[in-house]
């Protein structure tokens, strides 16, 4: 009888089991539960001497990062601090020049000269820079007076004709009195060659004429003893030579300002006087004269209620450097007027140095023109 003997494989064996373990449902989840709690045994039996080490671990250390460059550009003045702005002047206002001179407290105009604000009649609690004027609403002005700037002429008011005028009457000059000269000469004597006088008193109008003149003793002696007496009519007197007192100030269209000042004196506002106002004030006053000669030689005046706005470049040396608009609500005409008003009188002089230190090298100006 022959006996086999079968070999048994550790490896089958435990291949054979874990096959029967796992499909067991109960058996597979205690299997993986087993597998899982050893990996993580083993995860930390490794990891425990790196976690707990206390010194670096040189196979972990990165190598220095090549350092980066920047280049930076500033602008210089980044980091300085800007400059003030420059202080232009405020407000322009034209001033009355019969006002006295008075340095105001503190204002923000400034003109031709110092005046405070004062008036003719106060008005309470009111402290204003500008007097109460009556005015318009539609055109704003800072004009306070109205004049003219040609000089002041003679005027003598016209007599309204006489339905009958009177003749001149001849009228003659009285007679003067006339006295022949006193005494008369007498020869006496032997000798026929001697001559011998009298003496007589000189009466008065003496005069050498054979007769005497009867007439009055004070009147003057004239050769033409006539004239003609000026007609005169008692009913319609001569009127009495005047002069009319206009203040040299441009003609004024008044801005209303209902609120005025307590100060009781001559018309004037708050105002402080600069080399800029006195040469802006000339400049309009030479602006203005240029205009109405252009409108007088032209014979025709633009429509009444029209305006016209010029804006322009003043430089340093006086000249207008450009005409930068006109704004026109009238008849062309009137804008060439207006326009040569301003340009045909310039240079009108070079600036000071505070006022170019103020101003710079140039301006630009609106000026409006209204015609009334």
């Amino acid at each position: 009888m022959n006996e086999s003997l079968a070999t048994h494989f550790p490896a089958n064996s435990l291949r054979r089991t874990v096959a029967r373990i796992w499909a067991d449902p109960d058996s597979r989840s205690t299997l993986i539960g087993v597998l899982g709690v050893l990996l993580i045994h083993l995860l930390l039996w490794l990891l425990t001497p790196w976690l707990l080490r206390m010194e670096p671990v040189s196979a972990l250390n990165r190598p220095p990062a090549a350092p980066r460059t920047f280049n930076i550009e500033m602008a210089p003045d980044t980091f300085t601090k800007p400059p003030p702005p420059k202080a232009l002047p405020n407000k322009f206002v034209e001033t009355n020049p019969d006002a006295p001179e008075n340095t105001p407290d503190k204002t923000n105009n400034f003109a031709a000269q110092n005046q405070q604000v004062a008036q003719e009649k106060p008005t309470p609690d009111s402290k204003s820079d500008r007097p109460a004027i009556e005015g318009q609403k539609e055109i704003q002005t800072t004009q306070i007076v109205s004049g003219q700037l040609s000089k002041p002429i003679e005027h003598i008011e016209a007599t309204p004709p006489a339905e009958t005028p009177p003749a001149d009457t001849p009228v003659a000059t009285p007679k003067a009195e006339q006295n022949p000269l006193a005494g008369f000469d007498k020869k006496e004597g032997e000798s026929k060659d001697g001559v011998g006088t009298n003496v007589a008193k000189l009466e008065a109008n003496a005069k050498p004429i054979p007769e005497k003149i009867e007439g009055a003793k004070d009147a003057p002696f004239v050769d033409n003893p006539t004239a003609n007496q000026p007609a005169i009519d008692p009913k319609r007197p001569r009127a009495r030579p005047t002069v009319v007192k206009q203040q040299q100030v441009r003609p004024a269209i008044f801005t209303e300002n209902k609120f005025g000042t307590s100060n009781i004196g001559n018309i004037a506002v708050d105002a402080k006087w600069s080399n800029y106002g006195a040469y802006l004030q000339r400049m309009i006053d030479t602006v203005q004269v240029q205009w109405e000669r252009i409108l007088i030689e032209s014979k025709t005046y633009p429509p009444s209620g029209s305006t016209v706005t010029v804006r322009f470049i003043l430089n340093s040396e006086g000249r207008i450097a450009q005409i930068l608009e006109v704004e026109n609500h009238s008849t062309d005409q009137a804008s060439r007027a207006c326009v040569s008003g301003v340009t045909d009188r310039a240079p009108y002089g070079p600036w000071t140095d505070d006022m170019k230190a103020m101003l710079g090298e140039q301006q630009e100006m609106t000026f409006t023109f209204y015609y009334q």
